[in-house]
């Protein structure tokens, strides 16, 4: 993008940020809860370094990546701003045992644990690197088989296993939703909610993350509980059109 073009993205990043906090806080208000506790993660996989730079001065503070190659360039990126030191930077997507090295000690939280060989992999990455992995466990609600994940019974059954591994940290849980569908979309992330309370009392663990609301369904998720929404086209794309 040219610098003017740069300048008029920025000033579409700030005014659609205002919109999005404006339906957050509703969204929470309809079900009681303080707009506080829920964190807006930029889902940045499809946009470039500048445009992530453009929305850290916008006010975002927290971003997301899907691919770890990406997730390199995005920290090279924000490595030439000294302002951007303190940018969160959280991987969301499937994670291969053979990229993991490419994210352990780089990110604040993996969101995509979605099998114990997975986690046995990163606990022994994490050992190796000398440093702790925040996770979550990536759970199938609504038993989708184009989605990855535990299935519920699987998450009861491992999670005290997951919560016991060295370097480990456990931290709640994260789903996506069936498309275009609100009332599955609803019960997918009631039934999330339901599932944390009781494996918290399984591993005696806060579990205080539930990750789980997307660009289509965000407003449903902070309604049903959702601690973090990961928001990437209706951040970053002109054309999304918000409800």
């Amino acid at each position: 993008m040219s610098a003017e073009d740069l300048q008029r993205y920025e000033e579409f990043l700030g005014e659609r940020r205002a919109r999005i906090l404006e339906r957050i806080q509703a969204s929470a208000a309809r079900a009681g809860r303080d707009a506080g506790e829920v964190m807006l993660l930029a889902v940045s996989k499809t946009v470039g370094p500048d445009e992530v730079l453009c929305a850290w001065r916008q006010g975002y503070r927290a971003f997301g990546e899907n691919r770890p190659q990406e997730l390199t360039r995005k920290l090279a990126g924000a490595a030439q701003h000294p302002e951007m030191a303190a940018a969160r930077f959280d991987m969301i997507g499937n994670l291969q045992t053979n990229k993991i090295n490419q994210v352990v000690g780089k990110v604040a939280l993996v969101h995509s644990v979605s099998s114990e060989h997975l986690a046995n992999a990163i606990s022994k990455r994490s050992v190796s690197h000398g440093v702790t992995t925040r996770f979550l466990i990536e759970v199938n609600v609504s038993g989708e088989e184009s989605k990855s994940g535990f299935t519920p019974d699987a998450a009861r059954e491992a999670a005290e296993r997951l919560a016991g591994l060295p370097n480990m940290e456990l931290m709640g849980l994260m789903t996506m939703a069936p498309a275009h569908d609100p009332d599955a979309a609803r019960s997918t992330f009631s039934g999330l909610r339901e599932l944390e309370v009781e494996l918290r009392g399984r591993t005696g663990l806060e579990l205080p993350i539930l990750s789980c609301g997307m660009s289509d369904d965000f407003q449903i998720a902070v309604e049903e509980g959702s601690t973090l929404v990961r928001l990437g086209r209706t951040v970053f794309d002109p054309n999304y059109a918000l409800a």
